[in-house]
């Protein structure tokens, strides 16, 4: 039997006095909660309590580290060298697993953000390098990323270092024909439409081919579904996603 999809969503990005999301009322939908680890943004008041809420709701905490750009969010490629991206990734786990330990509550897998994420993706270099650390700092750790159709020279990469990989799909975003996520400067790359949205999570959820931007159609497999919830709107929508992914699971 397909394992269920398990809901992941960004948070914990607030920073100082600015305050970014509803992480009150997002976490107790999740599975899984990819926490900023202070380079694209949070700080370590802000990480401390993200970690204390997830325990609070009993969600899985995964260290969510970027690139060192709180202007652009994290959002912006950065040219750092494989030893670079390898020391910032070091750095920022160390960062969030103090956080957990003070709280007694594990950290459990790492999501690269934003750029870095997609940079890991494309670059083999970088990937190569975001492992290398993860085994450095805790093989034990999962590693997140794209749930693209070819898998196969990250898969052994992977396995080399003895990381687990999990697969993640999303469904609030369009992708290209060849698996990747569609440019979010693209029209149509990010959708807002509640209906389209669940649509996506219930075809990701059931295994049934998701549209590409181009009209085509993308077979995907993925462990994992990540969803926003920036807003009033979008909880309901976390809410009403959970609900679905539940009863496709249930559904002989």
């Amino acid at each position: 039997m397909h394992h269920p999809l398990r809901l992941n969503a960004d948070a914990g990005e607030s920073f100082g006095h600015w305050s970014m999301g509803q992480d009150e009322q997002l976490l107790p939908y999740l599975d899984l909660v990819n926490l900023a680890c202070g380079f694209h943004a949070a700080d370590p008041d802000t990480m401390r309590r993200s970690v204390r809420l997830a325990k609070q709701h009993q969600v899985g905490v995964g260290a969510h580290p970027g690139y060192p750009d709180k202007v652009g969010f994290g959002r912006r490629s950065l040219a750092c060298s494989a030893d670079e991206i390898e020391n910032l990734l070091l750095y920022q786990l160390g960062a969030l697993d103090a956080f957990c330990r003070a709280e007694d509550w594990p950290l459990t897998y790492v999501k690269p953000h934003g750029a870095l994420y997609h940079d890991m993706m494309q670059k083999p270099a970088v990937f190569e390098a975001i492992l290398r650390a993860v085994n450095r700092f805790n093989p034990k750790l999962a590693l997140v990323l794209l749930a693209v159709p070819e898998r196969q020279v990250f898969s052994q990469a992977a396995e080399a270092l003895g990381i687990t990989l999990w697969w993640e799909a999303f469904a609030d975003r369009a992708y290209t024909a060849e698996g990747q996520l569609a440019d979010r400067q693209q029209p149509g790359a990010v959708y807002h439409c509640a209906e389209k949205i669940r649509d996506q999570a219930q075809r990701l959820a059931t295994q049934q081919p998701v549209p590409t931007l181009d009209g085509q159609w993308l077979q995907l497999q993925a462990d994992l579904l990540c969803v926003h919830g920036d807003n009033a709107e979008s909880i309901a929508l976390v809410a009403s996603l959970r609900d679905l992914i539940q009863q496709a699971h249930s559904t002989p």
